[in-house]
Parts: structure tokens; sequence; C-alpha cells
């Protein structure tokens, strides 16, 4: 049986508003995962992330009868998006030790022009020659960024931001094709049980016990976690990829916030002037995308 056309169900505005929210989830999420690599590995934040989650995912699926579905999926690709959720969370969560939370998202940010490049070949999703050209100036800017002589942000904290960058553009893929035929539930339950013993066995050689005075950043991991894996789930499967992917910029807002809010730390010139150019890249080519 042939896959159903992506166009045939594509709802564009709820992708966006989903998205939307996503972002405000998530960037709760990595401020309190922020506050807990002073005491943690990357590994064991990663694994708390999908930990913390998880009771609240299968709680979700046993209310609404998603559960049902579970073991009808296509185990190859949620297999490679576990792999990819591990290498990017501890990637991203190891970048936090030695960047604010808006230097790792300026690197972040190209992940978005990746998903729109991607989304051409694996898609077959048509993306024009104009938008190669801002794909292409905001991959510039990040390399510029990333130069011998580029201060802190030649960093490998830098270079673990953008592997996780990379990472969840190939797992966003994986989500557009996995949405063709399985829904929210089974995607985020696989990923979630997957991250968390995968990443668990990976930091159990050096797992610190749990902090009763960090409760706080716990709990708002776990909630923010499930929330916020719900939202982007659905934002990919139900509009293009190259639609959603550039709303995630609103993230370096609420970096700054929780920078200045939480450690006093306020944007060089150069992170703002970098993030504005790969910003507009990506609006550019939400603007032009029906061109």
């Amino acid at each position: 049986m042939s896959l159903p056309s992506v166009s045939s169900v594509d709802r564009p505005l709820r992708g966006i508003l989903c998205m939307v929210l996503a972002v405000a989830l998530f960037a709760a999420m990595d401020a309190a995962m922020k506050s807990l690599t002073p005491y943690y590995s990357a590994m064991q934040i990663a694994c708390l992330r999908g930990a913390l989650a998880w009771p609240l995912v299968v709680s979700w699926l046993l209310s609404t009868g998603r559960h049902k579905t579970l073991l009808n999926t296509r185990w190859s690709l949620h297999l490679l998006r576990a792999v990819l959720g591990v290498t990017m969370l501890w990637a991203f969560v190891f970048s936090l030790q030695s960047l604010a939370l808006a230097e790792a998202y300026t690197i972040f940010f190209t992940a978005p022009l990746l998903i729109t490049a991607m989304s051409a070949f694996w898609l077959k999703e048509y993306v024009a020659p104009r938008h190669w050209v801002a794909i292409a100036l905001g991959l510039l800017t990040v390399g510029y960024m990333l130069k011998p002589d580029g201060d802190k942000l030649l960093s490998f904290g830098a270079l673990m931001a953008l592997l996780a960058a990379f990472c969840y553009a190939v797992s966003a893929i994986t989500v557009r094709i996995l949405g063709r035929r399985e829904g929210t539930g089974n995607m985020v339950f696989w990923l979630m049980t997957l991250l968390s013993v995968g990443a668990g066995l990976l930091a159990w050689p050096d797992w610190q016990p749990l902090r009763s005075e960090l409760w706080l950043s716990f709990v708002l991991i776990g909630v923010t976690g499930f929330g916020g894996q719900l939202a982007v789930t659905e934002a990919f499967k139900v509009a293009p990829a190259a639609i959603v992917a550039p709303f995630e910029y609103l993230a370096l807002l609420w970096g700054i916030g929780f920078d200045i809010v939480l450690w006093q730390l306020y944007p060089e010139f150069s992170t703002l002037a970098g993030a504005a150019v790969i910003m507009l890249s990506g609006l550019y080519l939400v603007w032009q995308h029906k061109a």
C-alpha cells in the first residue's frame, strides 16, 4: 500500500502553533538542565530528561487509549531516533557546561536550515533556488562564528551544539516520515523509553545520586519535556518541515531571558549579530515557501 500524500494531511497553522508552544517549553527545560550541569554528567542529564517525562507519557497514553498501537510500529526508525536523541541531548547538555543558553541556541539554529535542506532530498519537498541561497548564507554565518579567532564560540562546547543541531535535523525528518503512518503517541513513547534506557546504560558507570534540593529542576524537566515533546512531534507530523522549523528561532528570546534572570549573563554583540543573520535566513524560507 502506498504512503498517503503529505499535502492531503498538512495543517500548517496547527503545526506553527505547536512549534511555538514546544519552543517555550523546551527553553524552560534547557534552563533546568543547565542548572544540573554542575552536579551531573551530560549523559545522566540526558537520561533524566527522558525518565522524568516517561510516567507522564504513559499516563497520557493509557488515558487516551493510544497504548493499543504501541507495538504496531517501524522499529528501525524508532531505534534511529533513539540513537539520534541520545547523541543530541548529550551533545547539547555538554555544550551548556561552557556556553550560555543564548550562545548554544545560536549555534543550534543551524538545525532549521539543515531540516529545510534535508527535506528536499528525503521528503521530496520543493526548495527553490533562492531558498538554497538563504540556507547557504545561514550556514556560512555559523561557520564564521566557529572560526579559529572566534573567541569562546570556538570551543568543544560550540562544536557539540553543532552536532546536536545535526542530530535534531535528522530526527525531525524521521518524524515527518513516521507521521505518515504512526500517531504522536507511538513516537513520543518510544523516544522517551529508548532515550531513558540508552542514556541510562551509558551514564550508569558514573551515576550520581539525585539531590533532594534540586527537586524543582527535576519537576520542570519532566513536565516541560513531556509537553514539549508532544508539541514538537505534532508540529512536524502535521506540517511541512520547512514551514515549522524556523519558528524555533523564538528560543533565542527565551534563552536571553533565562541567561539574564538566572545567571546574569548578557549576550555579546557577535552572538546577536550572527543569530540575526541566521534567523533572517530561516524566516525568508517561511515567507517564500510557496514561491
